[in-house]
């Protein structure tokens, strides 16, 4: 079954959108799962034939990246970050619970289609840890027992809020997103939390400023010290801590 005429006339408009139409593949597979509910050969041939490219680089493409899938995904995705300090902080025991509860395992879609679970790598959100991602928007500090309550919330269709984004639409919505189709929810929901402004904060408590360029003769390290003076504390801050390892020898 070849993909509909509406999908195959969006990827042509994703593709016009560079100057190489080749670099609109990441969008356009994104667009064929939004379509299609996954990277399907259909969806693959149309790509290749768009972008005047084989169905083999195509398909290179969507087996590397692990956001193309190959099986329905749920309405759901629900990923849940093992990596180390997610995992250090609980994520392997949210992981374990929520295969127990759903009944799936990793990479595998509940019997109703709702909810697709997988472990997946880290998300650049460790001062938020543990996390756990639903359709690739952010939930924050979890326990087993929020992310249980989180799934079924989910599959019982309650409108759940992302802790730093917007509220959670279905998978097939967030990849048409991610396809370049905006769905007007950017600015919904807060985009950063106390913990992601810490650094922002002590920088003000201190005077510190971003480092200037050169052309405009500003040199905006910390306390606003030049840059050899601040290589010059930062020398004196090294030897004293050598000097208070050695005493407590």
């Amino acid at each position: 079954m070849s993909i509909s005429t509406t999908t195959y006339d969006e990827l042509t408009q994703i593709a016009a959108r560079y100057p190489h139409a080749r670099s609109g593949l990441l969008p356009m597979l994104h667009l064929v799962q939004s379509s299609e509910g996954r990277v399907t050969p259909e969806g693959i041939e149309a790509c290749a034939e768009i972008l005047g490219i084989s169905a083999a680089e195509v398909s290179g493409v969507a087996t590397f990246y692990t956001m193309y899938k190959r099986r329905p995904v749920g309405d759901y995705h629900v990923g849940v970050c093992t990596n180390t300090l997610c995992a250090v902080m609980g994520g392997d025991a949210i992981f374990e619970r929520l295969k127990d509860h759903l009944d799936v395992g990793n990479d595998e879609t509940t019997e109703d289609g709702k909810i697709t679970l997988e472990h997946v790598e880290c998300n650049a959100a460790c001062d938020y840890a543990p996390v756990v991602m639903v359709n690739w928007e952010f939930m924050d500090n979890q326990t087993p027992e929020s992310a249980t309550q989180l799934v079924d919330d989910l599959r019982a269709g309650a409108e759940v809020r992302s802790t730093r984004g917007p509220r959670i639409c279905t998978w097939r919505e967030a990849e048409r997103v991610l396809a370049g189709f905006p769905d007007g929810l950017a600015d919904e929901g807060p985009v950063a939390g106390p913990a992601s402004l810490v650094g922002l904060e002590i920088a003000r408590e201190r005077g510190w400023t971003a480092p200037g360029d050169s052309a405009s003769g500003r040199t905006g390290t910390p306390g606003g010290e030049s840059r050899a003076a601040a290589a010059e504390t930062a020398d004196t801050q090294r030897a004293e801590s050598e000097t208070k390892v050695e005493e407590g020898k």
